[in-house]
This record gives structure tokens, sequence and C-alpha cells, in this order.
């Protein structure tokens, strides 16, 4: 221990920092490392046709046989949705709680993954990792098993926090335990770092119990169909939405295949409790009038294949929206999603739907911590140092701020970003160098194979479209025996566009001559001829940058009518 001691500890974030999401923290002290949460985040608007975001773990792969294990603060997606991805690159030991792990089960399963590590930890457990005592402290959030971590490092102690919110009242009467966090401050804490999400906002969050009396306020006096718009992982709602049901004598059934799996886990693990005959299937739902039924469902944020967005759409096989329903959707907006969200309002209420959502009504309370919870957490800790994590730029900002008011100097405050290198000694706290950070864009089974070329080629087909150029040439000779023929997808519509098809053919057999002028013979270098020659007469004629795609065939002499008599038959349809 005593070399150990010579070393600095270092705190790596690979996600989390700047962004809502993708939360993974690196703690290292020399030869030792643990990881804190391996989350993923939805991707934004530009990213077209990504499924999800996953942190860049290439700092891990390269120092895996330092890690000791990985520590996981609750089963939300944004902490535990990279896990399968991380393990096909590396195994490693993970410790979480029971519904966290139970959660993680799940996915692994989905993903044949069946050689992984899990350590069940209960939480006012100490666990050994290296060089590092972890204490799992019992926390509450908007999901059951929630925790915090206080960290013994051989140079002092870290607390992180997790997601967190201080809720007297919570659903599983299990309240955080503020007195363990106390412990930690008056023993000296080197090191906080907190849940910075709801900094912007005044005040406490309120109880979830909150949003149970108004469930069942709005469950007696409705005469309809209710369909329930949620967070799938936010059990403690889940359970609210069912007491409010079994309260009314409606029987619930559940749409989604995220929130079939939560319930699932939940109930197995005895987190969810729905008396026997409540729950039903969808398939069921006929047989029950509409005054009768709760449906539970996904969508609240207006995901493009989620349950709530395909009844919207009246895409969804089993429900059809109707005149009358009334749809909650109870979960706010995660920022970037606020469009996708009011979209699907609208279509509700093109159906005949009333709907209810937070700017109406109250029917969601955040599982995250303002302002004065924030204080009260910095209060106890008395922190020497400070770390604001989890939130976009400007969170973290006001988070720092925050810490200045309770009196920790703005020089040993650091507000990092993904990639940094934070070294602390029991004096200091400085950002020295980085590492390699970032996003890893998951598109259906493909990890890491679509990057910035592919997205920029992705905008512009979206936004320009596509023009082909075909010429077929003849073998040896060079001579084009067919063509220019052109296609347009997404561009333009050919059959009444006849004269803009004919002056760009026009427009490339010139850019040919020039070739052949010039004795250019590289196929290279005729494309890029071509593609030059025709992009500056479309933008100059209709000011459009659509992609363009010169495809050049050589064919036998032989084969020349065969070929032309395809190629036409092709550009027909």
């Amino acid at each position: 221990m005593a070399t150990e001691k010579k070393h600095k500890l270092k705190i790596i974030p690979l996600g989390g920092l700047g962004e809502i999401g993708k939360n993974m923290t690196v703690i290292e002290y020399g030869t030792n490392i643990i990881v804190v949460d391996c989350g993923m985040s939805f991707p934004e608007d530009e990213m077209l046709g990504i499924d999800i975001v996953i942190p860049d773990i290439t700092y891990l792969i390269k120092n895996q046989d330092k890690i000791k294990g990985i520590c996981l603060t609750h089963g939300h997606e944004d902490h535990i949705g990279s896990i399968p991805y991380l393990l096909k690159k590396i195994n490693v030991p993970l410790y979480g709680t029971k519904l966290t792990l139970g959660l993680v089960e799940n996915k692994l399963l989905e993903h044949k993954i069946e050689d992984a590590q899990l350590n069940r930890v209960e939480a006012g457990q100490t666990i050994n990792l290296g060089c590092f005592k972890v204490t799992f402290i019992r926390s509450n959030h908007s999901i059951p098993d929630a925790v915090s971590f206080a960290i013994d490092t051989p140079i002092g102690m870290i607390v992180h926090t997790g997601d967190f919110k201080i809720d007297y009242t919570p659903i599983n009467e299990e309240v955080m335990d503020l007195g363990k966090l106390a412990e930690c401050g008056r023993k000296g804490v080197l090191l906080a770092m907190s849940d910075s999400t709801n900094v912007e906002r005044a005040g406490f969050t309120e109880s979830e119990k909150t949003i149970g009396y108004k469930f069942l306020d709005i469950f007696k006096t409705c005469e309809s169909r209710i369909i329930v718009a949620s967070f799938a992982s936010n059990v403690h709602r889940l359970q609210q939405i069912i007491n409010a049901a079994v309260a009314n004598n409606r029987k619930v059934a559940i749409s989604g295949k995220s929130m079939i799996n939560a319930v699932k886990v939940s109930q197995e693990l005895g987190y969810l409790d729905a008396p026997e005959g409540t729950l039903i299937h969808i398939n069921d739902l006929k047989d029950y009038k509409d005054s009768e039924v709760v449906l539970m469902t996904t969508g609240s944020q207006g995901e493009p294949m989620s349950a709530l967005t395909r009844m919207a759409n009246s895409d969804h096989k089993k429900i059809q929206i109707k005149q009358g329903d009334l749809v909650i959707i109870s979960a706010n907006p995660i920022p970037g999603n606020e469009k996708t969200v009011s979209r699907v309002i609208n279509m509700l209420y093109e159906k005949g739907a009333t709907v209810l959502y937070d700017a109406l009504t109250q029917v969601h309370v955040s599982g995250h911590a303002r302002r004065e919870e924030l204080k009260l957490m910095l209060s106890l800790l008395k922190p020497k140092f400070f770390i604001p994590v989890h939130g976009e730029y400007r969170h973290l900002m006001q988070h720092a701020k925050l810490a200045e008011e309770m009196g920790i100097p703005e020089k040993n405050t650091i507000i990092g970003k993904n990639g940094d290198v934070i070294e602390l000694t029991s004096k200091s706290i400085a950002i020295n160098g980085s590492v390699q950070s970032g996003n890893i864009l998951v598109d259906g089974l493909g990890v890491g194979d679509v990057g910035n070329i592919v997205l920029r080629d992705r905008k512009l087909l979206a936004e320009n479209g596509l023009i082909i150029v075909v010429l077929v040439t003849e073998r040896g000779s060079g001579k084009i025996i067919s063509g220019p023929e052109i296609v347009s997808r997404g561009f333009i519509y050919v059959r009444e566009n006849i004269d803009l098809i004919e002056e760009s053919k026009s427009v490339i057999r010139k850019a040919l001559s020039k070739c052949e002028d010039t004795k250019i013979k590289d196929w290279n270098n005729i494309k890029m001829m071509i593609k030059d020659a025709l992009s500056s007469f479309i933008y100059e004629k209709i000011k459009r940058n659509p992609m363009i795609l010169p495809i050049i065939m050589e064919v036998k002499p032989d084969d020349m009518s065969s070929i032309c008599d395809l190629l036409k038959e092709e550009l027909e349809v």
C-alpha cells in the first residue's frame, strides 16, 4: 500500500457530462479501476436511423486488466443500457442491488450473454474491489433499489450520489439513508460527485406518493378507457397505476416489450404488487367495458416504434385510439424529445382522445433532486472537492455555482467533459489530459459501424435525395454504347421533369466529351468530372444539392444487347 499512495487518484468520465444519459465514470488508482454505471442514451434528431448511443469504451478495453468491477447505482437504461455491449468486449464483474441486476439479467438474455459475473449487494453493505472499499447507501429515485456510493480510496473518500431525490414518503417506505451520508460527512469526504439534472428548479421535488393521489382522483371520475404512458423502468409509477386501478375495480393490461419485461422482473423479485386477477392479457381487453380497464404502455417520450406512438399512428395491432379515451402521459420529455412528444399528443387529440400531460395537470413528478435537496446533500457531505455530474453543461455550471454558495471554493470544483482525466490528491484537483471518448452508434446489429461520414450521407439523402447516372461502355475501346441514363430517388419525380432530365443528360455528355478531349481514361476521374458538372448545373438550375452517384458498366460487345435491355427494364422500374 505504501507504493500505491504515490499515485494520484484519477476520475475519468466516459459519459454523462454535458449530456443527459450515457452515464459512465471511471475511478482509477495505480493498477486499480472501478467503473460507476454503464448507460446509454437515445439518438439525437440528426442521428438518422440510429437506435441507441453508447459510450466509447476504448480506454477500458486497453486497461481491462486493471478493472476490478462495475458498480451500478440503479436500473434505468441511462445507467445500465450499455452493459451487454461492454460485456461482449470485456467480461468484468458487475455489482448491483437485486432489482438492478434483475433488469440487467433480462437484457443479457436478449443479447444471449450467459457468462456474466453478476454480484448482488444489499444497501448498507461494503465490498472490497482492489484498493477500493465501496459502500452501497440506500437512496431514493424513480425506481426501487437505487443507491449512492461511498468509496474509500487510498487518499480519501469519494461519494457518488447517483441519480437521487430526497423523498420522505417513498412508495416502498425505504427513506434515503441520510444518516449514513451525514456519517460520511463527519468522517471527511474528499470528493463528492452529485446528480445535476434538476439543479435549475427551485425548492424540493414532490414525493412520488402525490402522483398516486392524483391517479386515484382521475380514475374515480373517469368512465372511459384509460391509457397511461410511462417509463417502463419507473416501477414506483407502475405500482401507483395498479393501485389506482384496483381501487376503482379496473383490470390492467400492458403494451410495449420493455414495459412487459419490467413488470415481469419487478413482480418476480417482489418490487411490484398486483392482486391476483388484476393483470390481464391485452387480447382480453375486449371482454371488459371501457370503464373497467386500464392500459399501461410505453411511449412517454414519443419514440417512433413505441406502443403509444403506434396507437397514435393507427399502427398498433391490438389497440386503436377511439373517441373518449383518456390518455395520461406520466413523464416529462427528455431534452430533445419535446417535438416528438408534441406530435404524438396532437395525433391523439385528432383521434378524439382526451390527453393529460404535465403541462395541463400534475401527472408526473421527477426522480431528481431540486436545488434545496442538492444543497442538503452538499451540507451533509461537506466535501473538500466537487464534480457536478449527470447533466448538460448548463446544469453542471449551475450546480458548480450552487456548490460555491454552499461554501466550496470555486477552485475546488471541476466542470469536466467526457474524456477528461481529473487528477486528485489530498490537497489538489485538476484536469490533466484526456482519453478517447465519445459516442458509439448502434444501428440494428451494427455497433460502431456508422460514423460521421455515414450520418452525413444519410442527412444529405434525407434532405436532397439521390441521382444515379448510369453509363454502359464497351470493354477495350471505352466507347459509350448506352446512356447516360438518370435515375432519381427523393430528388424529383422524373416523369414530371423531363426537360430537366434531358438537360442533365446533355451536361453529362459534355463532361464526357471533355474527358475524351483531355484523354482522361481513369474511371474515378471520369466519375468526378460527371459529378462536378452535374452538381453545378443542378444547383444553378434549381438550387438543390442532391447526392450524385455515377455508375459506369463495362461489357463485351456480345453482351451489349442483353445488358441494354436489362438496364432499360431496371430504369423503368
